[in-house]
């Protein structure tokens, strides 16, 4: 004989959700079974069966059971509209979820995190933002940061996020070349060489005088995080040697 109505039992059978949910479901009005009157059961219809269905899809969607209780009173139009815009939602979820992989992979492998762009499409600033409003604590008060701030400001945004992104790039790029020279004195004509080659990125945008760079070198050494961004180049203390090839320099261009 054709069966017409299913237990909670038999609900838990057919979906793999428990009983305990189906119960929540009635006393929160979202899914009310009708009750048996040789029995007092609950006993779910076939069409109760394909509501939970579509409970359960857009639970999984990441819907909230008050905002699904709204939605299963809409017709199926409209239930169609809100879904497309929760699809929206959903790419844009996994684009970010696909940044975060990528940074992550990236960290893991070795890459400094002041090259992650972890923090784009989040209310946290980006690292490279970070950075400058960092520099801007320390060294904000100098002249030639005011001269940098202000050649800065007269940037996009976009030309900005080019201008921080070719500075970390340059700086890594020096910083590997230093690393070549560590069995070197700090005083010798090559690592000066390139000494000037790392004040050139530094001037780009403002005028490094001999207080801006005995600052930056003292940073590469007391600056834990600095230190760190700087030592993964070499395998010995590259942050002290390039701070006493920056204070030589300093010493000899007076």
């Amino acid at each position: 004989m054709k069966k017409n109505f299913f237990t909670v039992k038999d609900v838990v059978r057919i979906t793999g959700v428990t009983a305990r949910t189906l119960h929540f479901y009635d006393n929160i009005d979202l899914l009310k079974p009708i009750r048996l009157s040789n029995n007092g059961y609950r006993a779910y219809s076939r069409e109760d069966l394909d509501s939970l269905r579509t409970i359960l899809f857009l639970k999984e969607m990441g819907i909230s059971l008050k905002k699904i209780s709204d939605i299963m009173q809409l017709t199926k139009q409209e239930q169609l509209q809100i879904l497309k815009m929760q699809y929206q939602k959903l790419l844009a979820k996994q684009q970010r979820l696909g940044e975060i992989v990528s940074a992550l992979e990236d960290y893991v492998s070795g890459k400094d995190i002041f090259n992650l762009n972890i923090f784009n499409n989040s209310p946290i600033l980006p690292l490279q933002e970070q950075y400058s409003r960092e520099a801007k604590a320390v060294f904000g008060e100098t002249e030639k940061y005011k001269e940098y701030e202000k050649n800065i400001e007269k940037l996009s945004d976009r030309e900005k996020e080019d201008v921080y992104y070719e500075f970390g790039k340059n700086m890594e790029k020096v910083f590997k070349k230093l690393a070549e020279q560590i069995h070197k004195l700090p005083s010798s004509k090559d690592v000066q060489k390139l000494i000037v080659e790392w004040k050139s990125y530094l001037e780009q945008n403002m005028t490094c005088d001999t207080e801006i760079l005995i600052c930056i070198a003292e940073t590469y050494t007391s600056d834990e995080r600095w230190k760190k961004y700087i030592n993964q180049f070499s395998d010995e203390d590259l942050s002290e040697f390039i701070y006493q090839a920056i204070m030589y320099y300093c010493k000899t261009s007076r």
